[in-house]
């Protein structure tokens, strides 16, 4: 008698369900990005909105999980930090640098990698990188900005026109990815990408958060009255907050203005400099709250999913931003800089499998590492492309002796007020380099403006209102980072080689 077929058949059976268990066991990520919404608004990082904001479900993700306190982006800008956070590389790397650039669908991103391994790949809401998504197997995305309010959002069957989809954009996105977990394929991982549009400008915000903080004076940042770089020696005006109220007028005057705002006409009669900026600063973080609170809102209905369908215990859940924001802080608003507000990336991670609930992280970590961290998670061999490394053993409390002590940052879209930048920050020191040149950067200013050095002690002076780079106590200090920064240009390949100009402002500037 041939017992050899059934031994085979026997054999067959044994392996296919052992690759269906070893798949059901790896975990499922759900990651969910925000734009702007940044540390200072969540109120688990302290500061003065600590009291005020909605964030009951990003404190339920700490609680639960970890709290990441020294999470970084590398270019902080929409749409070079989502290409970093998908490629895993720097933007001279991926060749993404400013807002006109557009990530190729055959470059490699780790959606792709989940792909070929076994997982179930889907991503609804803000994309931001121009052409079609690549390595998703389902996606529903926003074109370009998208909106707020009924929302139209574009898939490959109806790519570029799209399909509109009634109601607030936070929620319209959060019941997508939920009916998306609803129909999946149960006997497969997955990582899903829930991507918001909040709490990017203008601020929209849903009816049931209108009467909030409607009778409330919010507290104010310190360096709210910061009216000019001659108090702080830095070197450049930055984007005042009343650029925001000029652009609120204008909305209200020009039916063609390219977008609208909440609570509208804004009243700045009879209004001294300081009232005006008083004025300014409550309407804008008042609408940036509300703005916040739906997103809160809907990390609730994504957990609550999670736990009713039993997901919840082997289910990577990440909340974080795409870069910080400046909520008049030294007077600004908006992001670019090396400054902390702008720099800095709030992040939350729940895993109940690893991660001990109530974990603080003050390692430094930079959007390269996402794409390395999935990979971890899912057992897959980090890919070669990427540049960041894992930080799942950091998030277990067992940081590698050899982790990074410092980060590299450096932002591309030249203009006047916001110079082109590149910069060192450690865990107390910041230098940066402030070399004003547009390059072949699209969307660039042509005006150059003089290069120049600022250099902040975080620990004494932690709002960064005094550029101590001529301060004799810290000369020592500065050689050794600019030595440093030297080093790490090097080490990931951002050495300017192309750029003439870049070597000879470089040697005339450097004094080592």
């Amino acid at each position: 008698m041939n017992y050899s077929i059934p031994i085979i058949l026997l054999s067959c059976l044994f392996f296919s369900c052992a690759d269906k268990q070893e798949e059901a066991t790896k975990p499922n990520i759900l990651f969910i990005l925000s734009d702007d919404h940044t540390s200072q608004s969540w109120g688990i990082y302290g500061g003065v909105l600590e009291d005020y904001v909605q964030n009951k479900n990003i404190k339920r993700i700490a609680t639960n999980g970890a709290k990441l306190n020294n999470v970084f982006c590398t270019n902080s800008i929409c749409v070079p930090s989502r290409a970093s956070i998908l490629t895993g590389q720097y933007s001279h790397r991926n060749n993404i640098y400013t807002l006109s650039d557009a990530l190729e669908p055959d470059s490699m991103n780790i959606a792709k990698v989940f792909q070929k391994n076994g997982y179930q790949t889907a991503l609804f809401g803000k994309w931001h990188l121009k052409k079609q998504p690549a390595g998703f197997d389902d996606f529903l995305v926003l074109p370009g900005q998208g909106v707020y309010n009924n929302p139209i959002l574009r898939t490959a069957a109806n790519w570029p026109k799209g399909k509109e989809y009634q109601g607030f954009s936070t929620d319209v996105i959060t019941d997508l990815s939920i009916n998306w977990l609803k129909k999946r394929n149960s006997e497969q991982p997955f990582l899903l990408m829930t991507h918001f549009k909040a709490t990017h400008e203008p601020f929209e915000y849903p009816e049931r958060f209108a009467s909030l903080y409607e009778n409330e004076e919010i507290p104010e940042p310190e360096t709210l009255y910061d009216f000019g770089p001659e108090t702080t020696g830095r070197s450049f005006i930055g984007q005042k907050v009343e650029v925001l109220e000029k652009r609120w007028q204008a909305a209200v005057n020009d039916p063609k203005f390219w977008t609208n705002y909440p609570g509208l006409p804004f009243n700045n009669k009879g209004l001294d400099s300081i009232q005006l900026r008083k004025a300014i600063y409550q309407k804008f973080v008042k609408d940036f709250m509300r703005c916040g609170a739906a997103i809160d809102d809907n990390i609730g209905k994504l957990l609550n999913y999670l736990e009713e369908s039993g997901l919840a215990e082997n289910t990577v859940v990440i909340y974080t931003a795409d870069q910080g924001y400046f909520l008049g802080e030294h007077g600004f608003f908006d992001k670019r800089l090396i400054y902390e507000e702008s720099l800095r990336m709030p992040f939350v991670i729940q895993y109940p499998k690893e991660i001990k609930g109530g974990s603080t992280i003050d390692d430094i970590i930079l959007n390269i590492d996402f794409a390395a961290l999935f990979a971890d998670y899912a057992g897959i061999k980090q890919p070669s492309f990427i540049q960041g490394e894992s930080f799942r053993e950091n998030l277990k409390g067992e940081t590698p002796k050899n982790w990074r002590k410092d980060a590299y940052y450096r932002y591309w879209l030249h203009r006047t007020e916001r110079p082109a930048h590149f910069g060192i920050r450690n865990n107390r020191y910041k230098l940066a380099f402030f070399y004003g040149q547009p390059l072949d950067m699209s969307g660039a200013m042509k005006q150059t403006t003089t290069p120049a050095w600022e250099f902040y002690d975080l620990e004494k002076d932690p709002n960064e209102t005094h550029n101590a780079i001529d301060d004799e106590q810290y000369q020592t200090i500065i050689k050794e980072m600019k030595n440093r920064l030297q080093e790490l240009r090097e080490e990931i390949g951002d050495t300017d080689e192309q750029y003439p100009i870049m070597k000879e402002i470089i040697k005339e500037n450097w004094n080592l």
